[in-house]
């Protein structure tokens, strides 16, 4: 039921779950689904009804390799295949076998790529060494992850029973309340019968008093 002087799209439920009976009587739930059906049938949403909802911003988990890959397949290019060239020991061109220069270039170059490998095997070498220690550090620190998520689900998940059992609290003395309300007699029903009982006793006084019946 919507209240009035409510903001619009706001609706006040007065129903109540926890203590409301009679839903799993005959045909309750046959006319609940005819009313969804009928309401359905009615709503035409307009074309605009998502307007108070802010656009979506897809981009905001984007890296640039990311951007750079969507614009990759939507122009349908082609991937790039890893690149072997700095792994390459070309030698001269045979314009420039007898070009001291260019021999010492390759000479550089064979010396750079020996001293990658040599670091790339001292690193193999160190992890080899200290990597099980890393790891297991790095697991240490993902169970620490775990134990506090966890924690914090145990806390949320025990905030909302509290919640639950407090909406049934509530409903529950609310529901008692309203039972009470109406097993007691209105105002003006016990006004009425006050009423009854006075004009009772007149019509009984008055047939005394012409029965010649002393009054008590």
């Amino acid at each position: 039921m919507a209240g009035t002087g409510l903001v619009a799209g706001e609706v006040v439920v007065d129903a109540l779950p926890y203590f409301d009976q009679g839903y799993e009587a005959p045909g309750v739930r046959e006319a609940a689904a005819a009313l969804v059906e009928e309401e359905t049938r009615r709503y035409r949403p307009t074309k605009n009804y998502l307007s108070y909802l802010t656009a979506p911003d897809y981009s905001a988990f984007e890296t640039d390799i990311m951007r750079n890959e969507f614009e990759r397949l939507a122009a349908r290019q082609p991937i790039e295949l890893l690149s072997m060239k700095r792994y390459e020991l070309p030698a001269p061109s045979s314009g420039q076998k007898n070009d001291i220069t260019a021999w010492q270039e390759c000479v550089n170059n064979s010396m750079a790529q020996l001293e990658h490998q040599a670091v790339r095997i001292e690193n193999l070498e160190l992890m080899s060494q200290h990597g099980c220690n890393a790891w297991k550090v790095y697991n240490e620190n993902l169970v620490h992850m775990i134990e506090h998520a966890q924690k914090e689900l145990q806390k949320l998940r025990k905030h909302i029973q509290d919640l639950n059992w407090q909406r049934k609290n509530m409903q529950l003395s609310a529901g008692s309340k309203l039972r009470e309300m109406e097993s007691k007699k209105s105002y003006h029903e016990t006004v009425d019968d006050s009423l009854t009982i006075i004009r009772n006793n007149a019509d009984s006084s008055r047939d005394d008093s012409e029965l010649g019946i002393p009054g008590k």
